[in-house]
């Protein structure tokens, strides 16, 4: 006998691109449930840490990632089940166009996500000008993958009573699909952008006002009520752990257990580098490490003046660029950062953090960073790095076994200007990515690694375990 589908209410929100409103549509979503009293669950399609940050900060609770390059369908699904089961909604922003994905059979489209998670889909339309020619793009995403359960339509960006009024009729006399909103034009919609898209809340001052704006437009917009109940209509999907066991979330935080992340029981102090300048943590990777063992403690390289006692470090992506004035200025974080990884300290860097372990950074002036390692980064106005990476470890090092094969993406508009290190000294081969030279990244130095790939607890379960192993070993031995 088939097992019946777990009820778990969802809703993707999709677009025919990036750039069309979906995110800001998401958030005011998310948000209005929250000001209703509704716990709604906020994911996200595809690698992204700044969309996810504005979900989170509007949900109250973390925006999980579900990506099936960065880890498998399975793990998709059992994240989703883990961290939907006590909310009233799940609502998963896609990402890109509905049906845009690796290649030409959308492999780990926002498409196959709706599929795999037997999520109903609303379309955000982006209307600027255009009327009834929309109805013809909708009716070809209906017809062109009709497995995929698109059961409404947000307009955006509209210009007036007239334009909806066409754009409605249009879309529902000849499609059949119900409109269930449409927001007008507004000014940079409360949430402004920079070359990565949304600004991260961190370095937005008026990020509250800005949710709560998304939240009024979209109660004043959008059918929320009629948009709940076709989250709420049974829908056939994986998730059944009685049909496939791997499903069932293992113990622990976050659905992470100690043994399967290696995790020593003895307890180390993990340092994370977190403020407006580096703020690109998957919370998995955040929850993973305390799962394996490790105490957290939040550093701030712009504002702290010593570094405290611990035991490892692990240094997120961010925004050095925006902050390289303060980042220099802080002379005895610096030192002490540099006399720290100098001695032994492991580190674990990704693209913000191997940027401000590097000589220095260029930009109008030239600004010292950290001085670990032998590179000196400059910036430039085009993506550098865009897109999912595939890296092979080719050398020895605290973290990773030589020999195997990561999935991470990175996305980066600096580059090394000057690279006055060895070549061996890069311990991943790029299979695919751009990486930091030669198609290589992984730069090793002592217990430093730092590359520009970021990857992700998921896809990378040795990863936890071996940082709280080295930071174990450091704690005791001192190397």
């Amino acid at each position: 006998m088939e097992a019946e589908p777990i009820a778990i209410p969802r809703v993707l929100i999709a677009g025919m691109s990036g750039g069309s409103g979906k995110t800001v549509v998401s958030i005011g979503i998310v948000s209005a449930l929250a000001g209703l009293g509704k716990n709604a669950a906020p994911f996200k399609k595809g690698p992204d840490y700044i969309d996810a940050g504005w979900l989170a900060m509007a949900a109250g609770r973390p925006c999980y990632n579900l990506d099936s390059f960065l880890f498998s369908t399975d793990s998709v699904c059992l994240s989703f089940l883990k961290f939907s089961r006590d909310a009233d909604l799940s609502v998963i922003e896609g990402n890109r166009g509905l049906y845009d994905g690796l290649d030409a059979d959308g492999t780990t489209s926002t498409a196959s996500l709706a599929k795999t998670l037997g999520a109903p889909v609303i379309l955000c339309l982006d209307c600027t000008k255009t009327t009834r020619t929309m109805a013809a793009v909708v009716l070809g995403c209906l017809h062109f993958d009709q497995d995929v359960n698109i059961c409404g339509v947000i307009l955006n960006r509209v210009a007036g009573s007239r334009h909806e009024r066409i754009l409605r009729t249009s879309i529902e006399s000849h499609c059949g699909v119900p409109v269930l909103g449409a927001v007008p034009k507004l000014s940079q919609e409360g949430i402004p952008e920079r070359h990565m898209g949304l600004i991260p809340t961190p370095e937005h001052k008026l990020a509250a006002n800005a949710i709560d704006s998304a939240a009024r437009i979209t109660r004043s917009h959008i059918d929320l009520d009629r948009l709940m109940q076709f989250a709420t209509k049974p829908a056939s999907n994986p998730l059944c752990p009685e049909s496939s066991p791997t499903l069932v979330p293992p113990p622990g935080p976050a659905g992470f257990s100690k043994a399967e992340y290696g995790g020593s029981e003895a307890r180390v102090r993990i340092g994370v580098l977190r403020d407006s300048a580096f703020q690109f943590y998957y919370p998995e990777n955040l929850e993973a490490l305390e799962a394996g063992g490790a105490e957290l403690t939040i550093i701030s390289p712009l504002t702290d003046t010593v570094l405290p006692h611990v035991d490892a470090l692990y240094i997120g992506g961010g925004f050095p660029e925006t902050h390289a004035r303060r980042l220099a200025e802080n002379l005895r974080f610096r030192n002490a950062l540099k006399n720290a990884a100098d001695g032994g300290l492991p580190i674990y860097a990704e693209c913000g953090g191997l940027m401000y372990l590097g000589e220095s950074l260029v930009l109008d002036n030239t600004y010292p960073m950290a001085g670990v390692l032998p590179v000196v980064f400059g910036f430039s106005r085009r993506p550098q790095g865009h897109g999912y990476t595939i890296v092979s470890v080719e050398g020895e090092n605290p973290y990773f076994r030589t020999g195997m094969e990561l999935r991470g993406h990175e996305f980066h508009y600096s580059r090394v200007l000057e690279w006055k290190g060895k070549e061996s000294d890069l311990l991943f081969s790029m299979k695919k990515g751009r990486g930091m030279v030669n198609r290589r990244d992984g730069l090793l130095y002592k217990n430093v690694l730092a590359t520009y790939t970021h990857i992700h607890a998921l896809g990378a379960p040795d990863w936890a375990g071996s940082l709280v192993r080295a930071a174990e070993k450091y704690k005791h031995t001192g190397s």
